[in-house]
């Protein structure tokens, strides 16, 4: 049995990552690493509470490992951190680190290099299926989610705290990926397959802040 530490940005992909992982007899995914912008105590990019990702973890059933970042951060003093994880994993005996990448090749390059120095394996479970395809299942089959983060030079601002549905799906313009692969916009999911029960959320303020648009997710 491979014991796995899953990457969870507490978006959409990560867990669909999960879903995908636990129908696999040969993994036990036995933990989730985030990372946290200390000085706001939000999920790095996604800018979701932390007690929102916390209750993502309780509904999975699975220890939330907090990598907590500076801001700014410099690349040194992020992979010092996440090197420390992985030292964590290797200590409690993890054989590999999951990731909930789609297609971009430099990204994953990037995570091999950074795994090849501890001794764990990378793995991506959503690797290369289609996005428009990936979407479209995702949603069919009951993930549901809130658009948390915008790039207003790729996406319309107005697209933040929308739905992630497939009335968004139809809505997105060309050239946008339909999974936001390219930093178009990033997710928070309150209800997925890995989850008990669904999360009560309600949506906050819409503010701009270092080019991107966020959309405040806050607990019902």
């Amino acid at each position: 049995m491979k014991k796995v530490l899953l990457s969870w940005s507490s978006g959409k992909d990560s867990a669909w990552a999960l879903h995908l992982l636990r129908q696999n007899p040969d993994v036990e995914v036995a933990a989730l690493l985030t990372t946290f912008n200390q000085s706001v105590d939000r999920v790095a990019m996604h800018a979701v509470r932390r007690e929102l990702t916390q209750a993502q973890a309780e509904r999975i059933g699975l220890p939330l490992w907090a990598v907590d970042l500076p801001w700014p951060c410099s690349n040194a003093e992020y992979e010092t951190r996440m090197r420390a994880a992985c030292d964590r994993a290797i200590v409690e005996q993890f054989h590999a680190v999951a990731f909930g990448d789609l297609f971009l090749e430099d990204v994953r390059g990037y995570r091999v290099r950074q795994l090849a120095q501890t001794g764990l394996e990378p793995l991506f479970p959503v690797w290369s299926i289609p996005t428009a395809q990936l979407a479209r299942d995702m949603v069919a089959q009951g993930v549901k989610a809130k658009l948390t983060c915008i790039d207003p030079s790729k996406l319309d601002r107005s697209f933040a705290g929308r739905e992630y549905d497939a009335a968004l799906l139809n809505e997105l313009p060309p050239g946008v990926d339909p999974c936001g692969e390219n930093g178009e916009f990033h997710t928070f999911v309150y209800e997925s397959p890995v989850f008990s029960s669904p999360i009560g959320v309600r949506m906050g303020e819409i503010v701009e802040r270092d080019g991107f648009i966020f959309a405040d997710v806050l607990p019902a």
